[in-house]
Parts: C-alpha cells; structure tokens; sequence
C-alpha cells in the first residue's frame, strides 16, 4: 500500500512525467498487454492480476456455476477501480478529504445475446452505471466538479465511451 499524497505530493510527482510529455508526446503512448490462457478441460481462461491469478468462465445465466469470475463482472471491476483511483486523484489535487467514498459500477446485459436465442439481443453491456457514495465536507459545486472531472479523466469510462478499434487476429 503506498502513502498517501497530499496535493503538493502529487502535483510534483506528476510535474516531471507532464514536462516529458509536453516535449515528447510519443513517451507518453503506453501500451498494457494482458494473455489469459485457456484452460484445457474446461471452458474457463486465467488471467494474471497483480492480486494474483483470476479464473474466469461462465457466468449463471450462460451455464456456468457462479464459482468463476464473469468477464462483465472484471470490465465493470475496471471501472470502478479506475473511477475511485481516478476521483481520489482529482480529490487531492483539489484539496478534497472524504470521510467515506465508495464507487458502485452496475451494468446490464441480455444473456440471450451471447448465446444466441434471440438475433435481436445485443450482445455485451447495454447499460453502465456509476454512483458515487461520498460523505465529505465539501459543497455541492466542489463534488459535481470532482465527479464531472472524474469521468473526464477516467480511462476506462472514456474508453468505453469512445469505444476503440477492436481487432481479432490470429498470432
């Protein structure tokens, strides 16, 4: 667990990194490669975390026994985590304490889209919500700033907002 910042601890462990890129843009492309590896008797893939190993296979509504990780469940994991480090961030270089903050990311999909019952269901997420559960002394003003600063710099939000090129391809 690393120690937390205040907002000058921060402003000037980012201020190098910001000058880098400002001169240099092409050092601030960085690129995240993940590998699940699929297991042989059953039809679950692992996938290396910093928390470890995590086994992901059929969610209930698709066959599976709930006792694997759902795929939806690790995407909408991912946004929550990037919201609250995200928001934890734009909290301290404002100068925002909270005495409780808790993202909660939902989101809803048709099961029968990725099993093909219906050609009509989409397939994936339809819907995706964040709610943000902060007790703090801040006003109002302060906390739709944060949140609306929030979703501007969340990677991951802004990526499934904007959603990316995505290539299938044999290796």
């Amino acid at each position: 667990m690393t120690e937390p910042l205040d907002a000058a601890a921060l402003r000037a462990l980012q201020r190098p990194l910001k000058e880098r890129y400002k001169e240099d843009p092409a050092t601030a492309l960085v690129t995240n490669s993940v590998t699940a590896t699929l297991l042989e008797d059953s039809i679950s893939a692992v996938v290396p975390t910093w928390a470890g190993d995590v086994q992901a296979g059929l969610h209930p509504a698709t066959g599976g026994d709930g006792s694997e990780a759902c795929s939806a469940d690790l995407l909408l994991n991912a946004l929550a985590a990037c919201a609250g480090v995200t928001l934890r961030s734009v909290a301290t270089a404002l100068g925002v304490t909270f005495d409780k903050a808790e993202v909660t990311v939902t989101g809803t999909w048709d099961a029968r889209g990725t099993l093909g019952v219906a050609k009509d269901a989409p397939v994936g997420l339809t819907d995706i919500a964040l709610s943000f559960d902060l007790a703090t002394d801040a006003d109002d003003a302060t906390v739709t700033k944060l949140l609306e600063l929030t979703e501007r710099y969340c990677v991951i939000a802004q990526t499934l907002a904007a959603a990316p090129e995505v290539t299938f391809a044999r290796a």
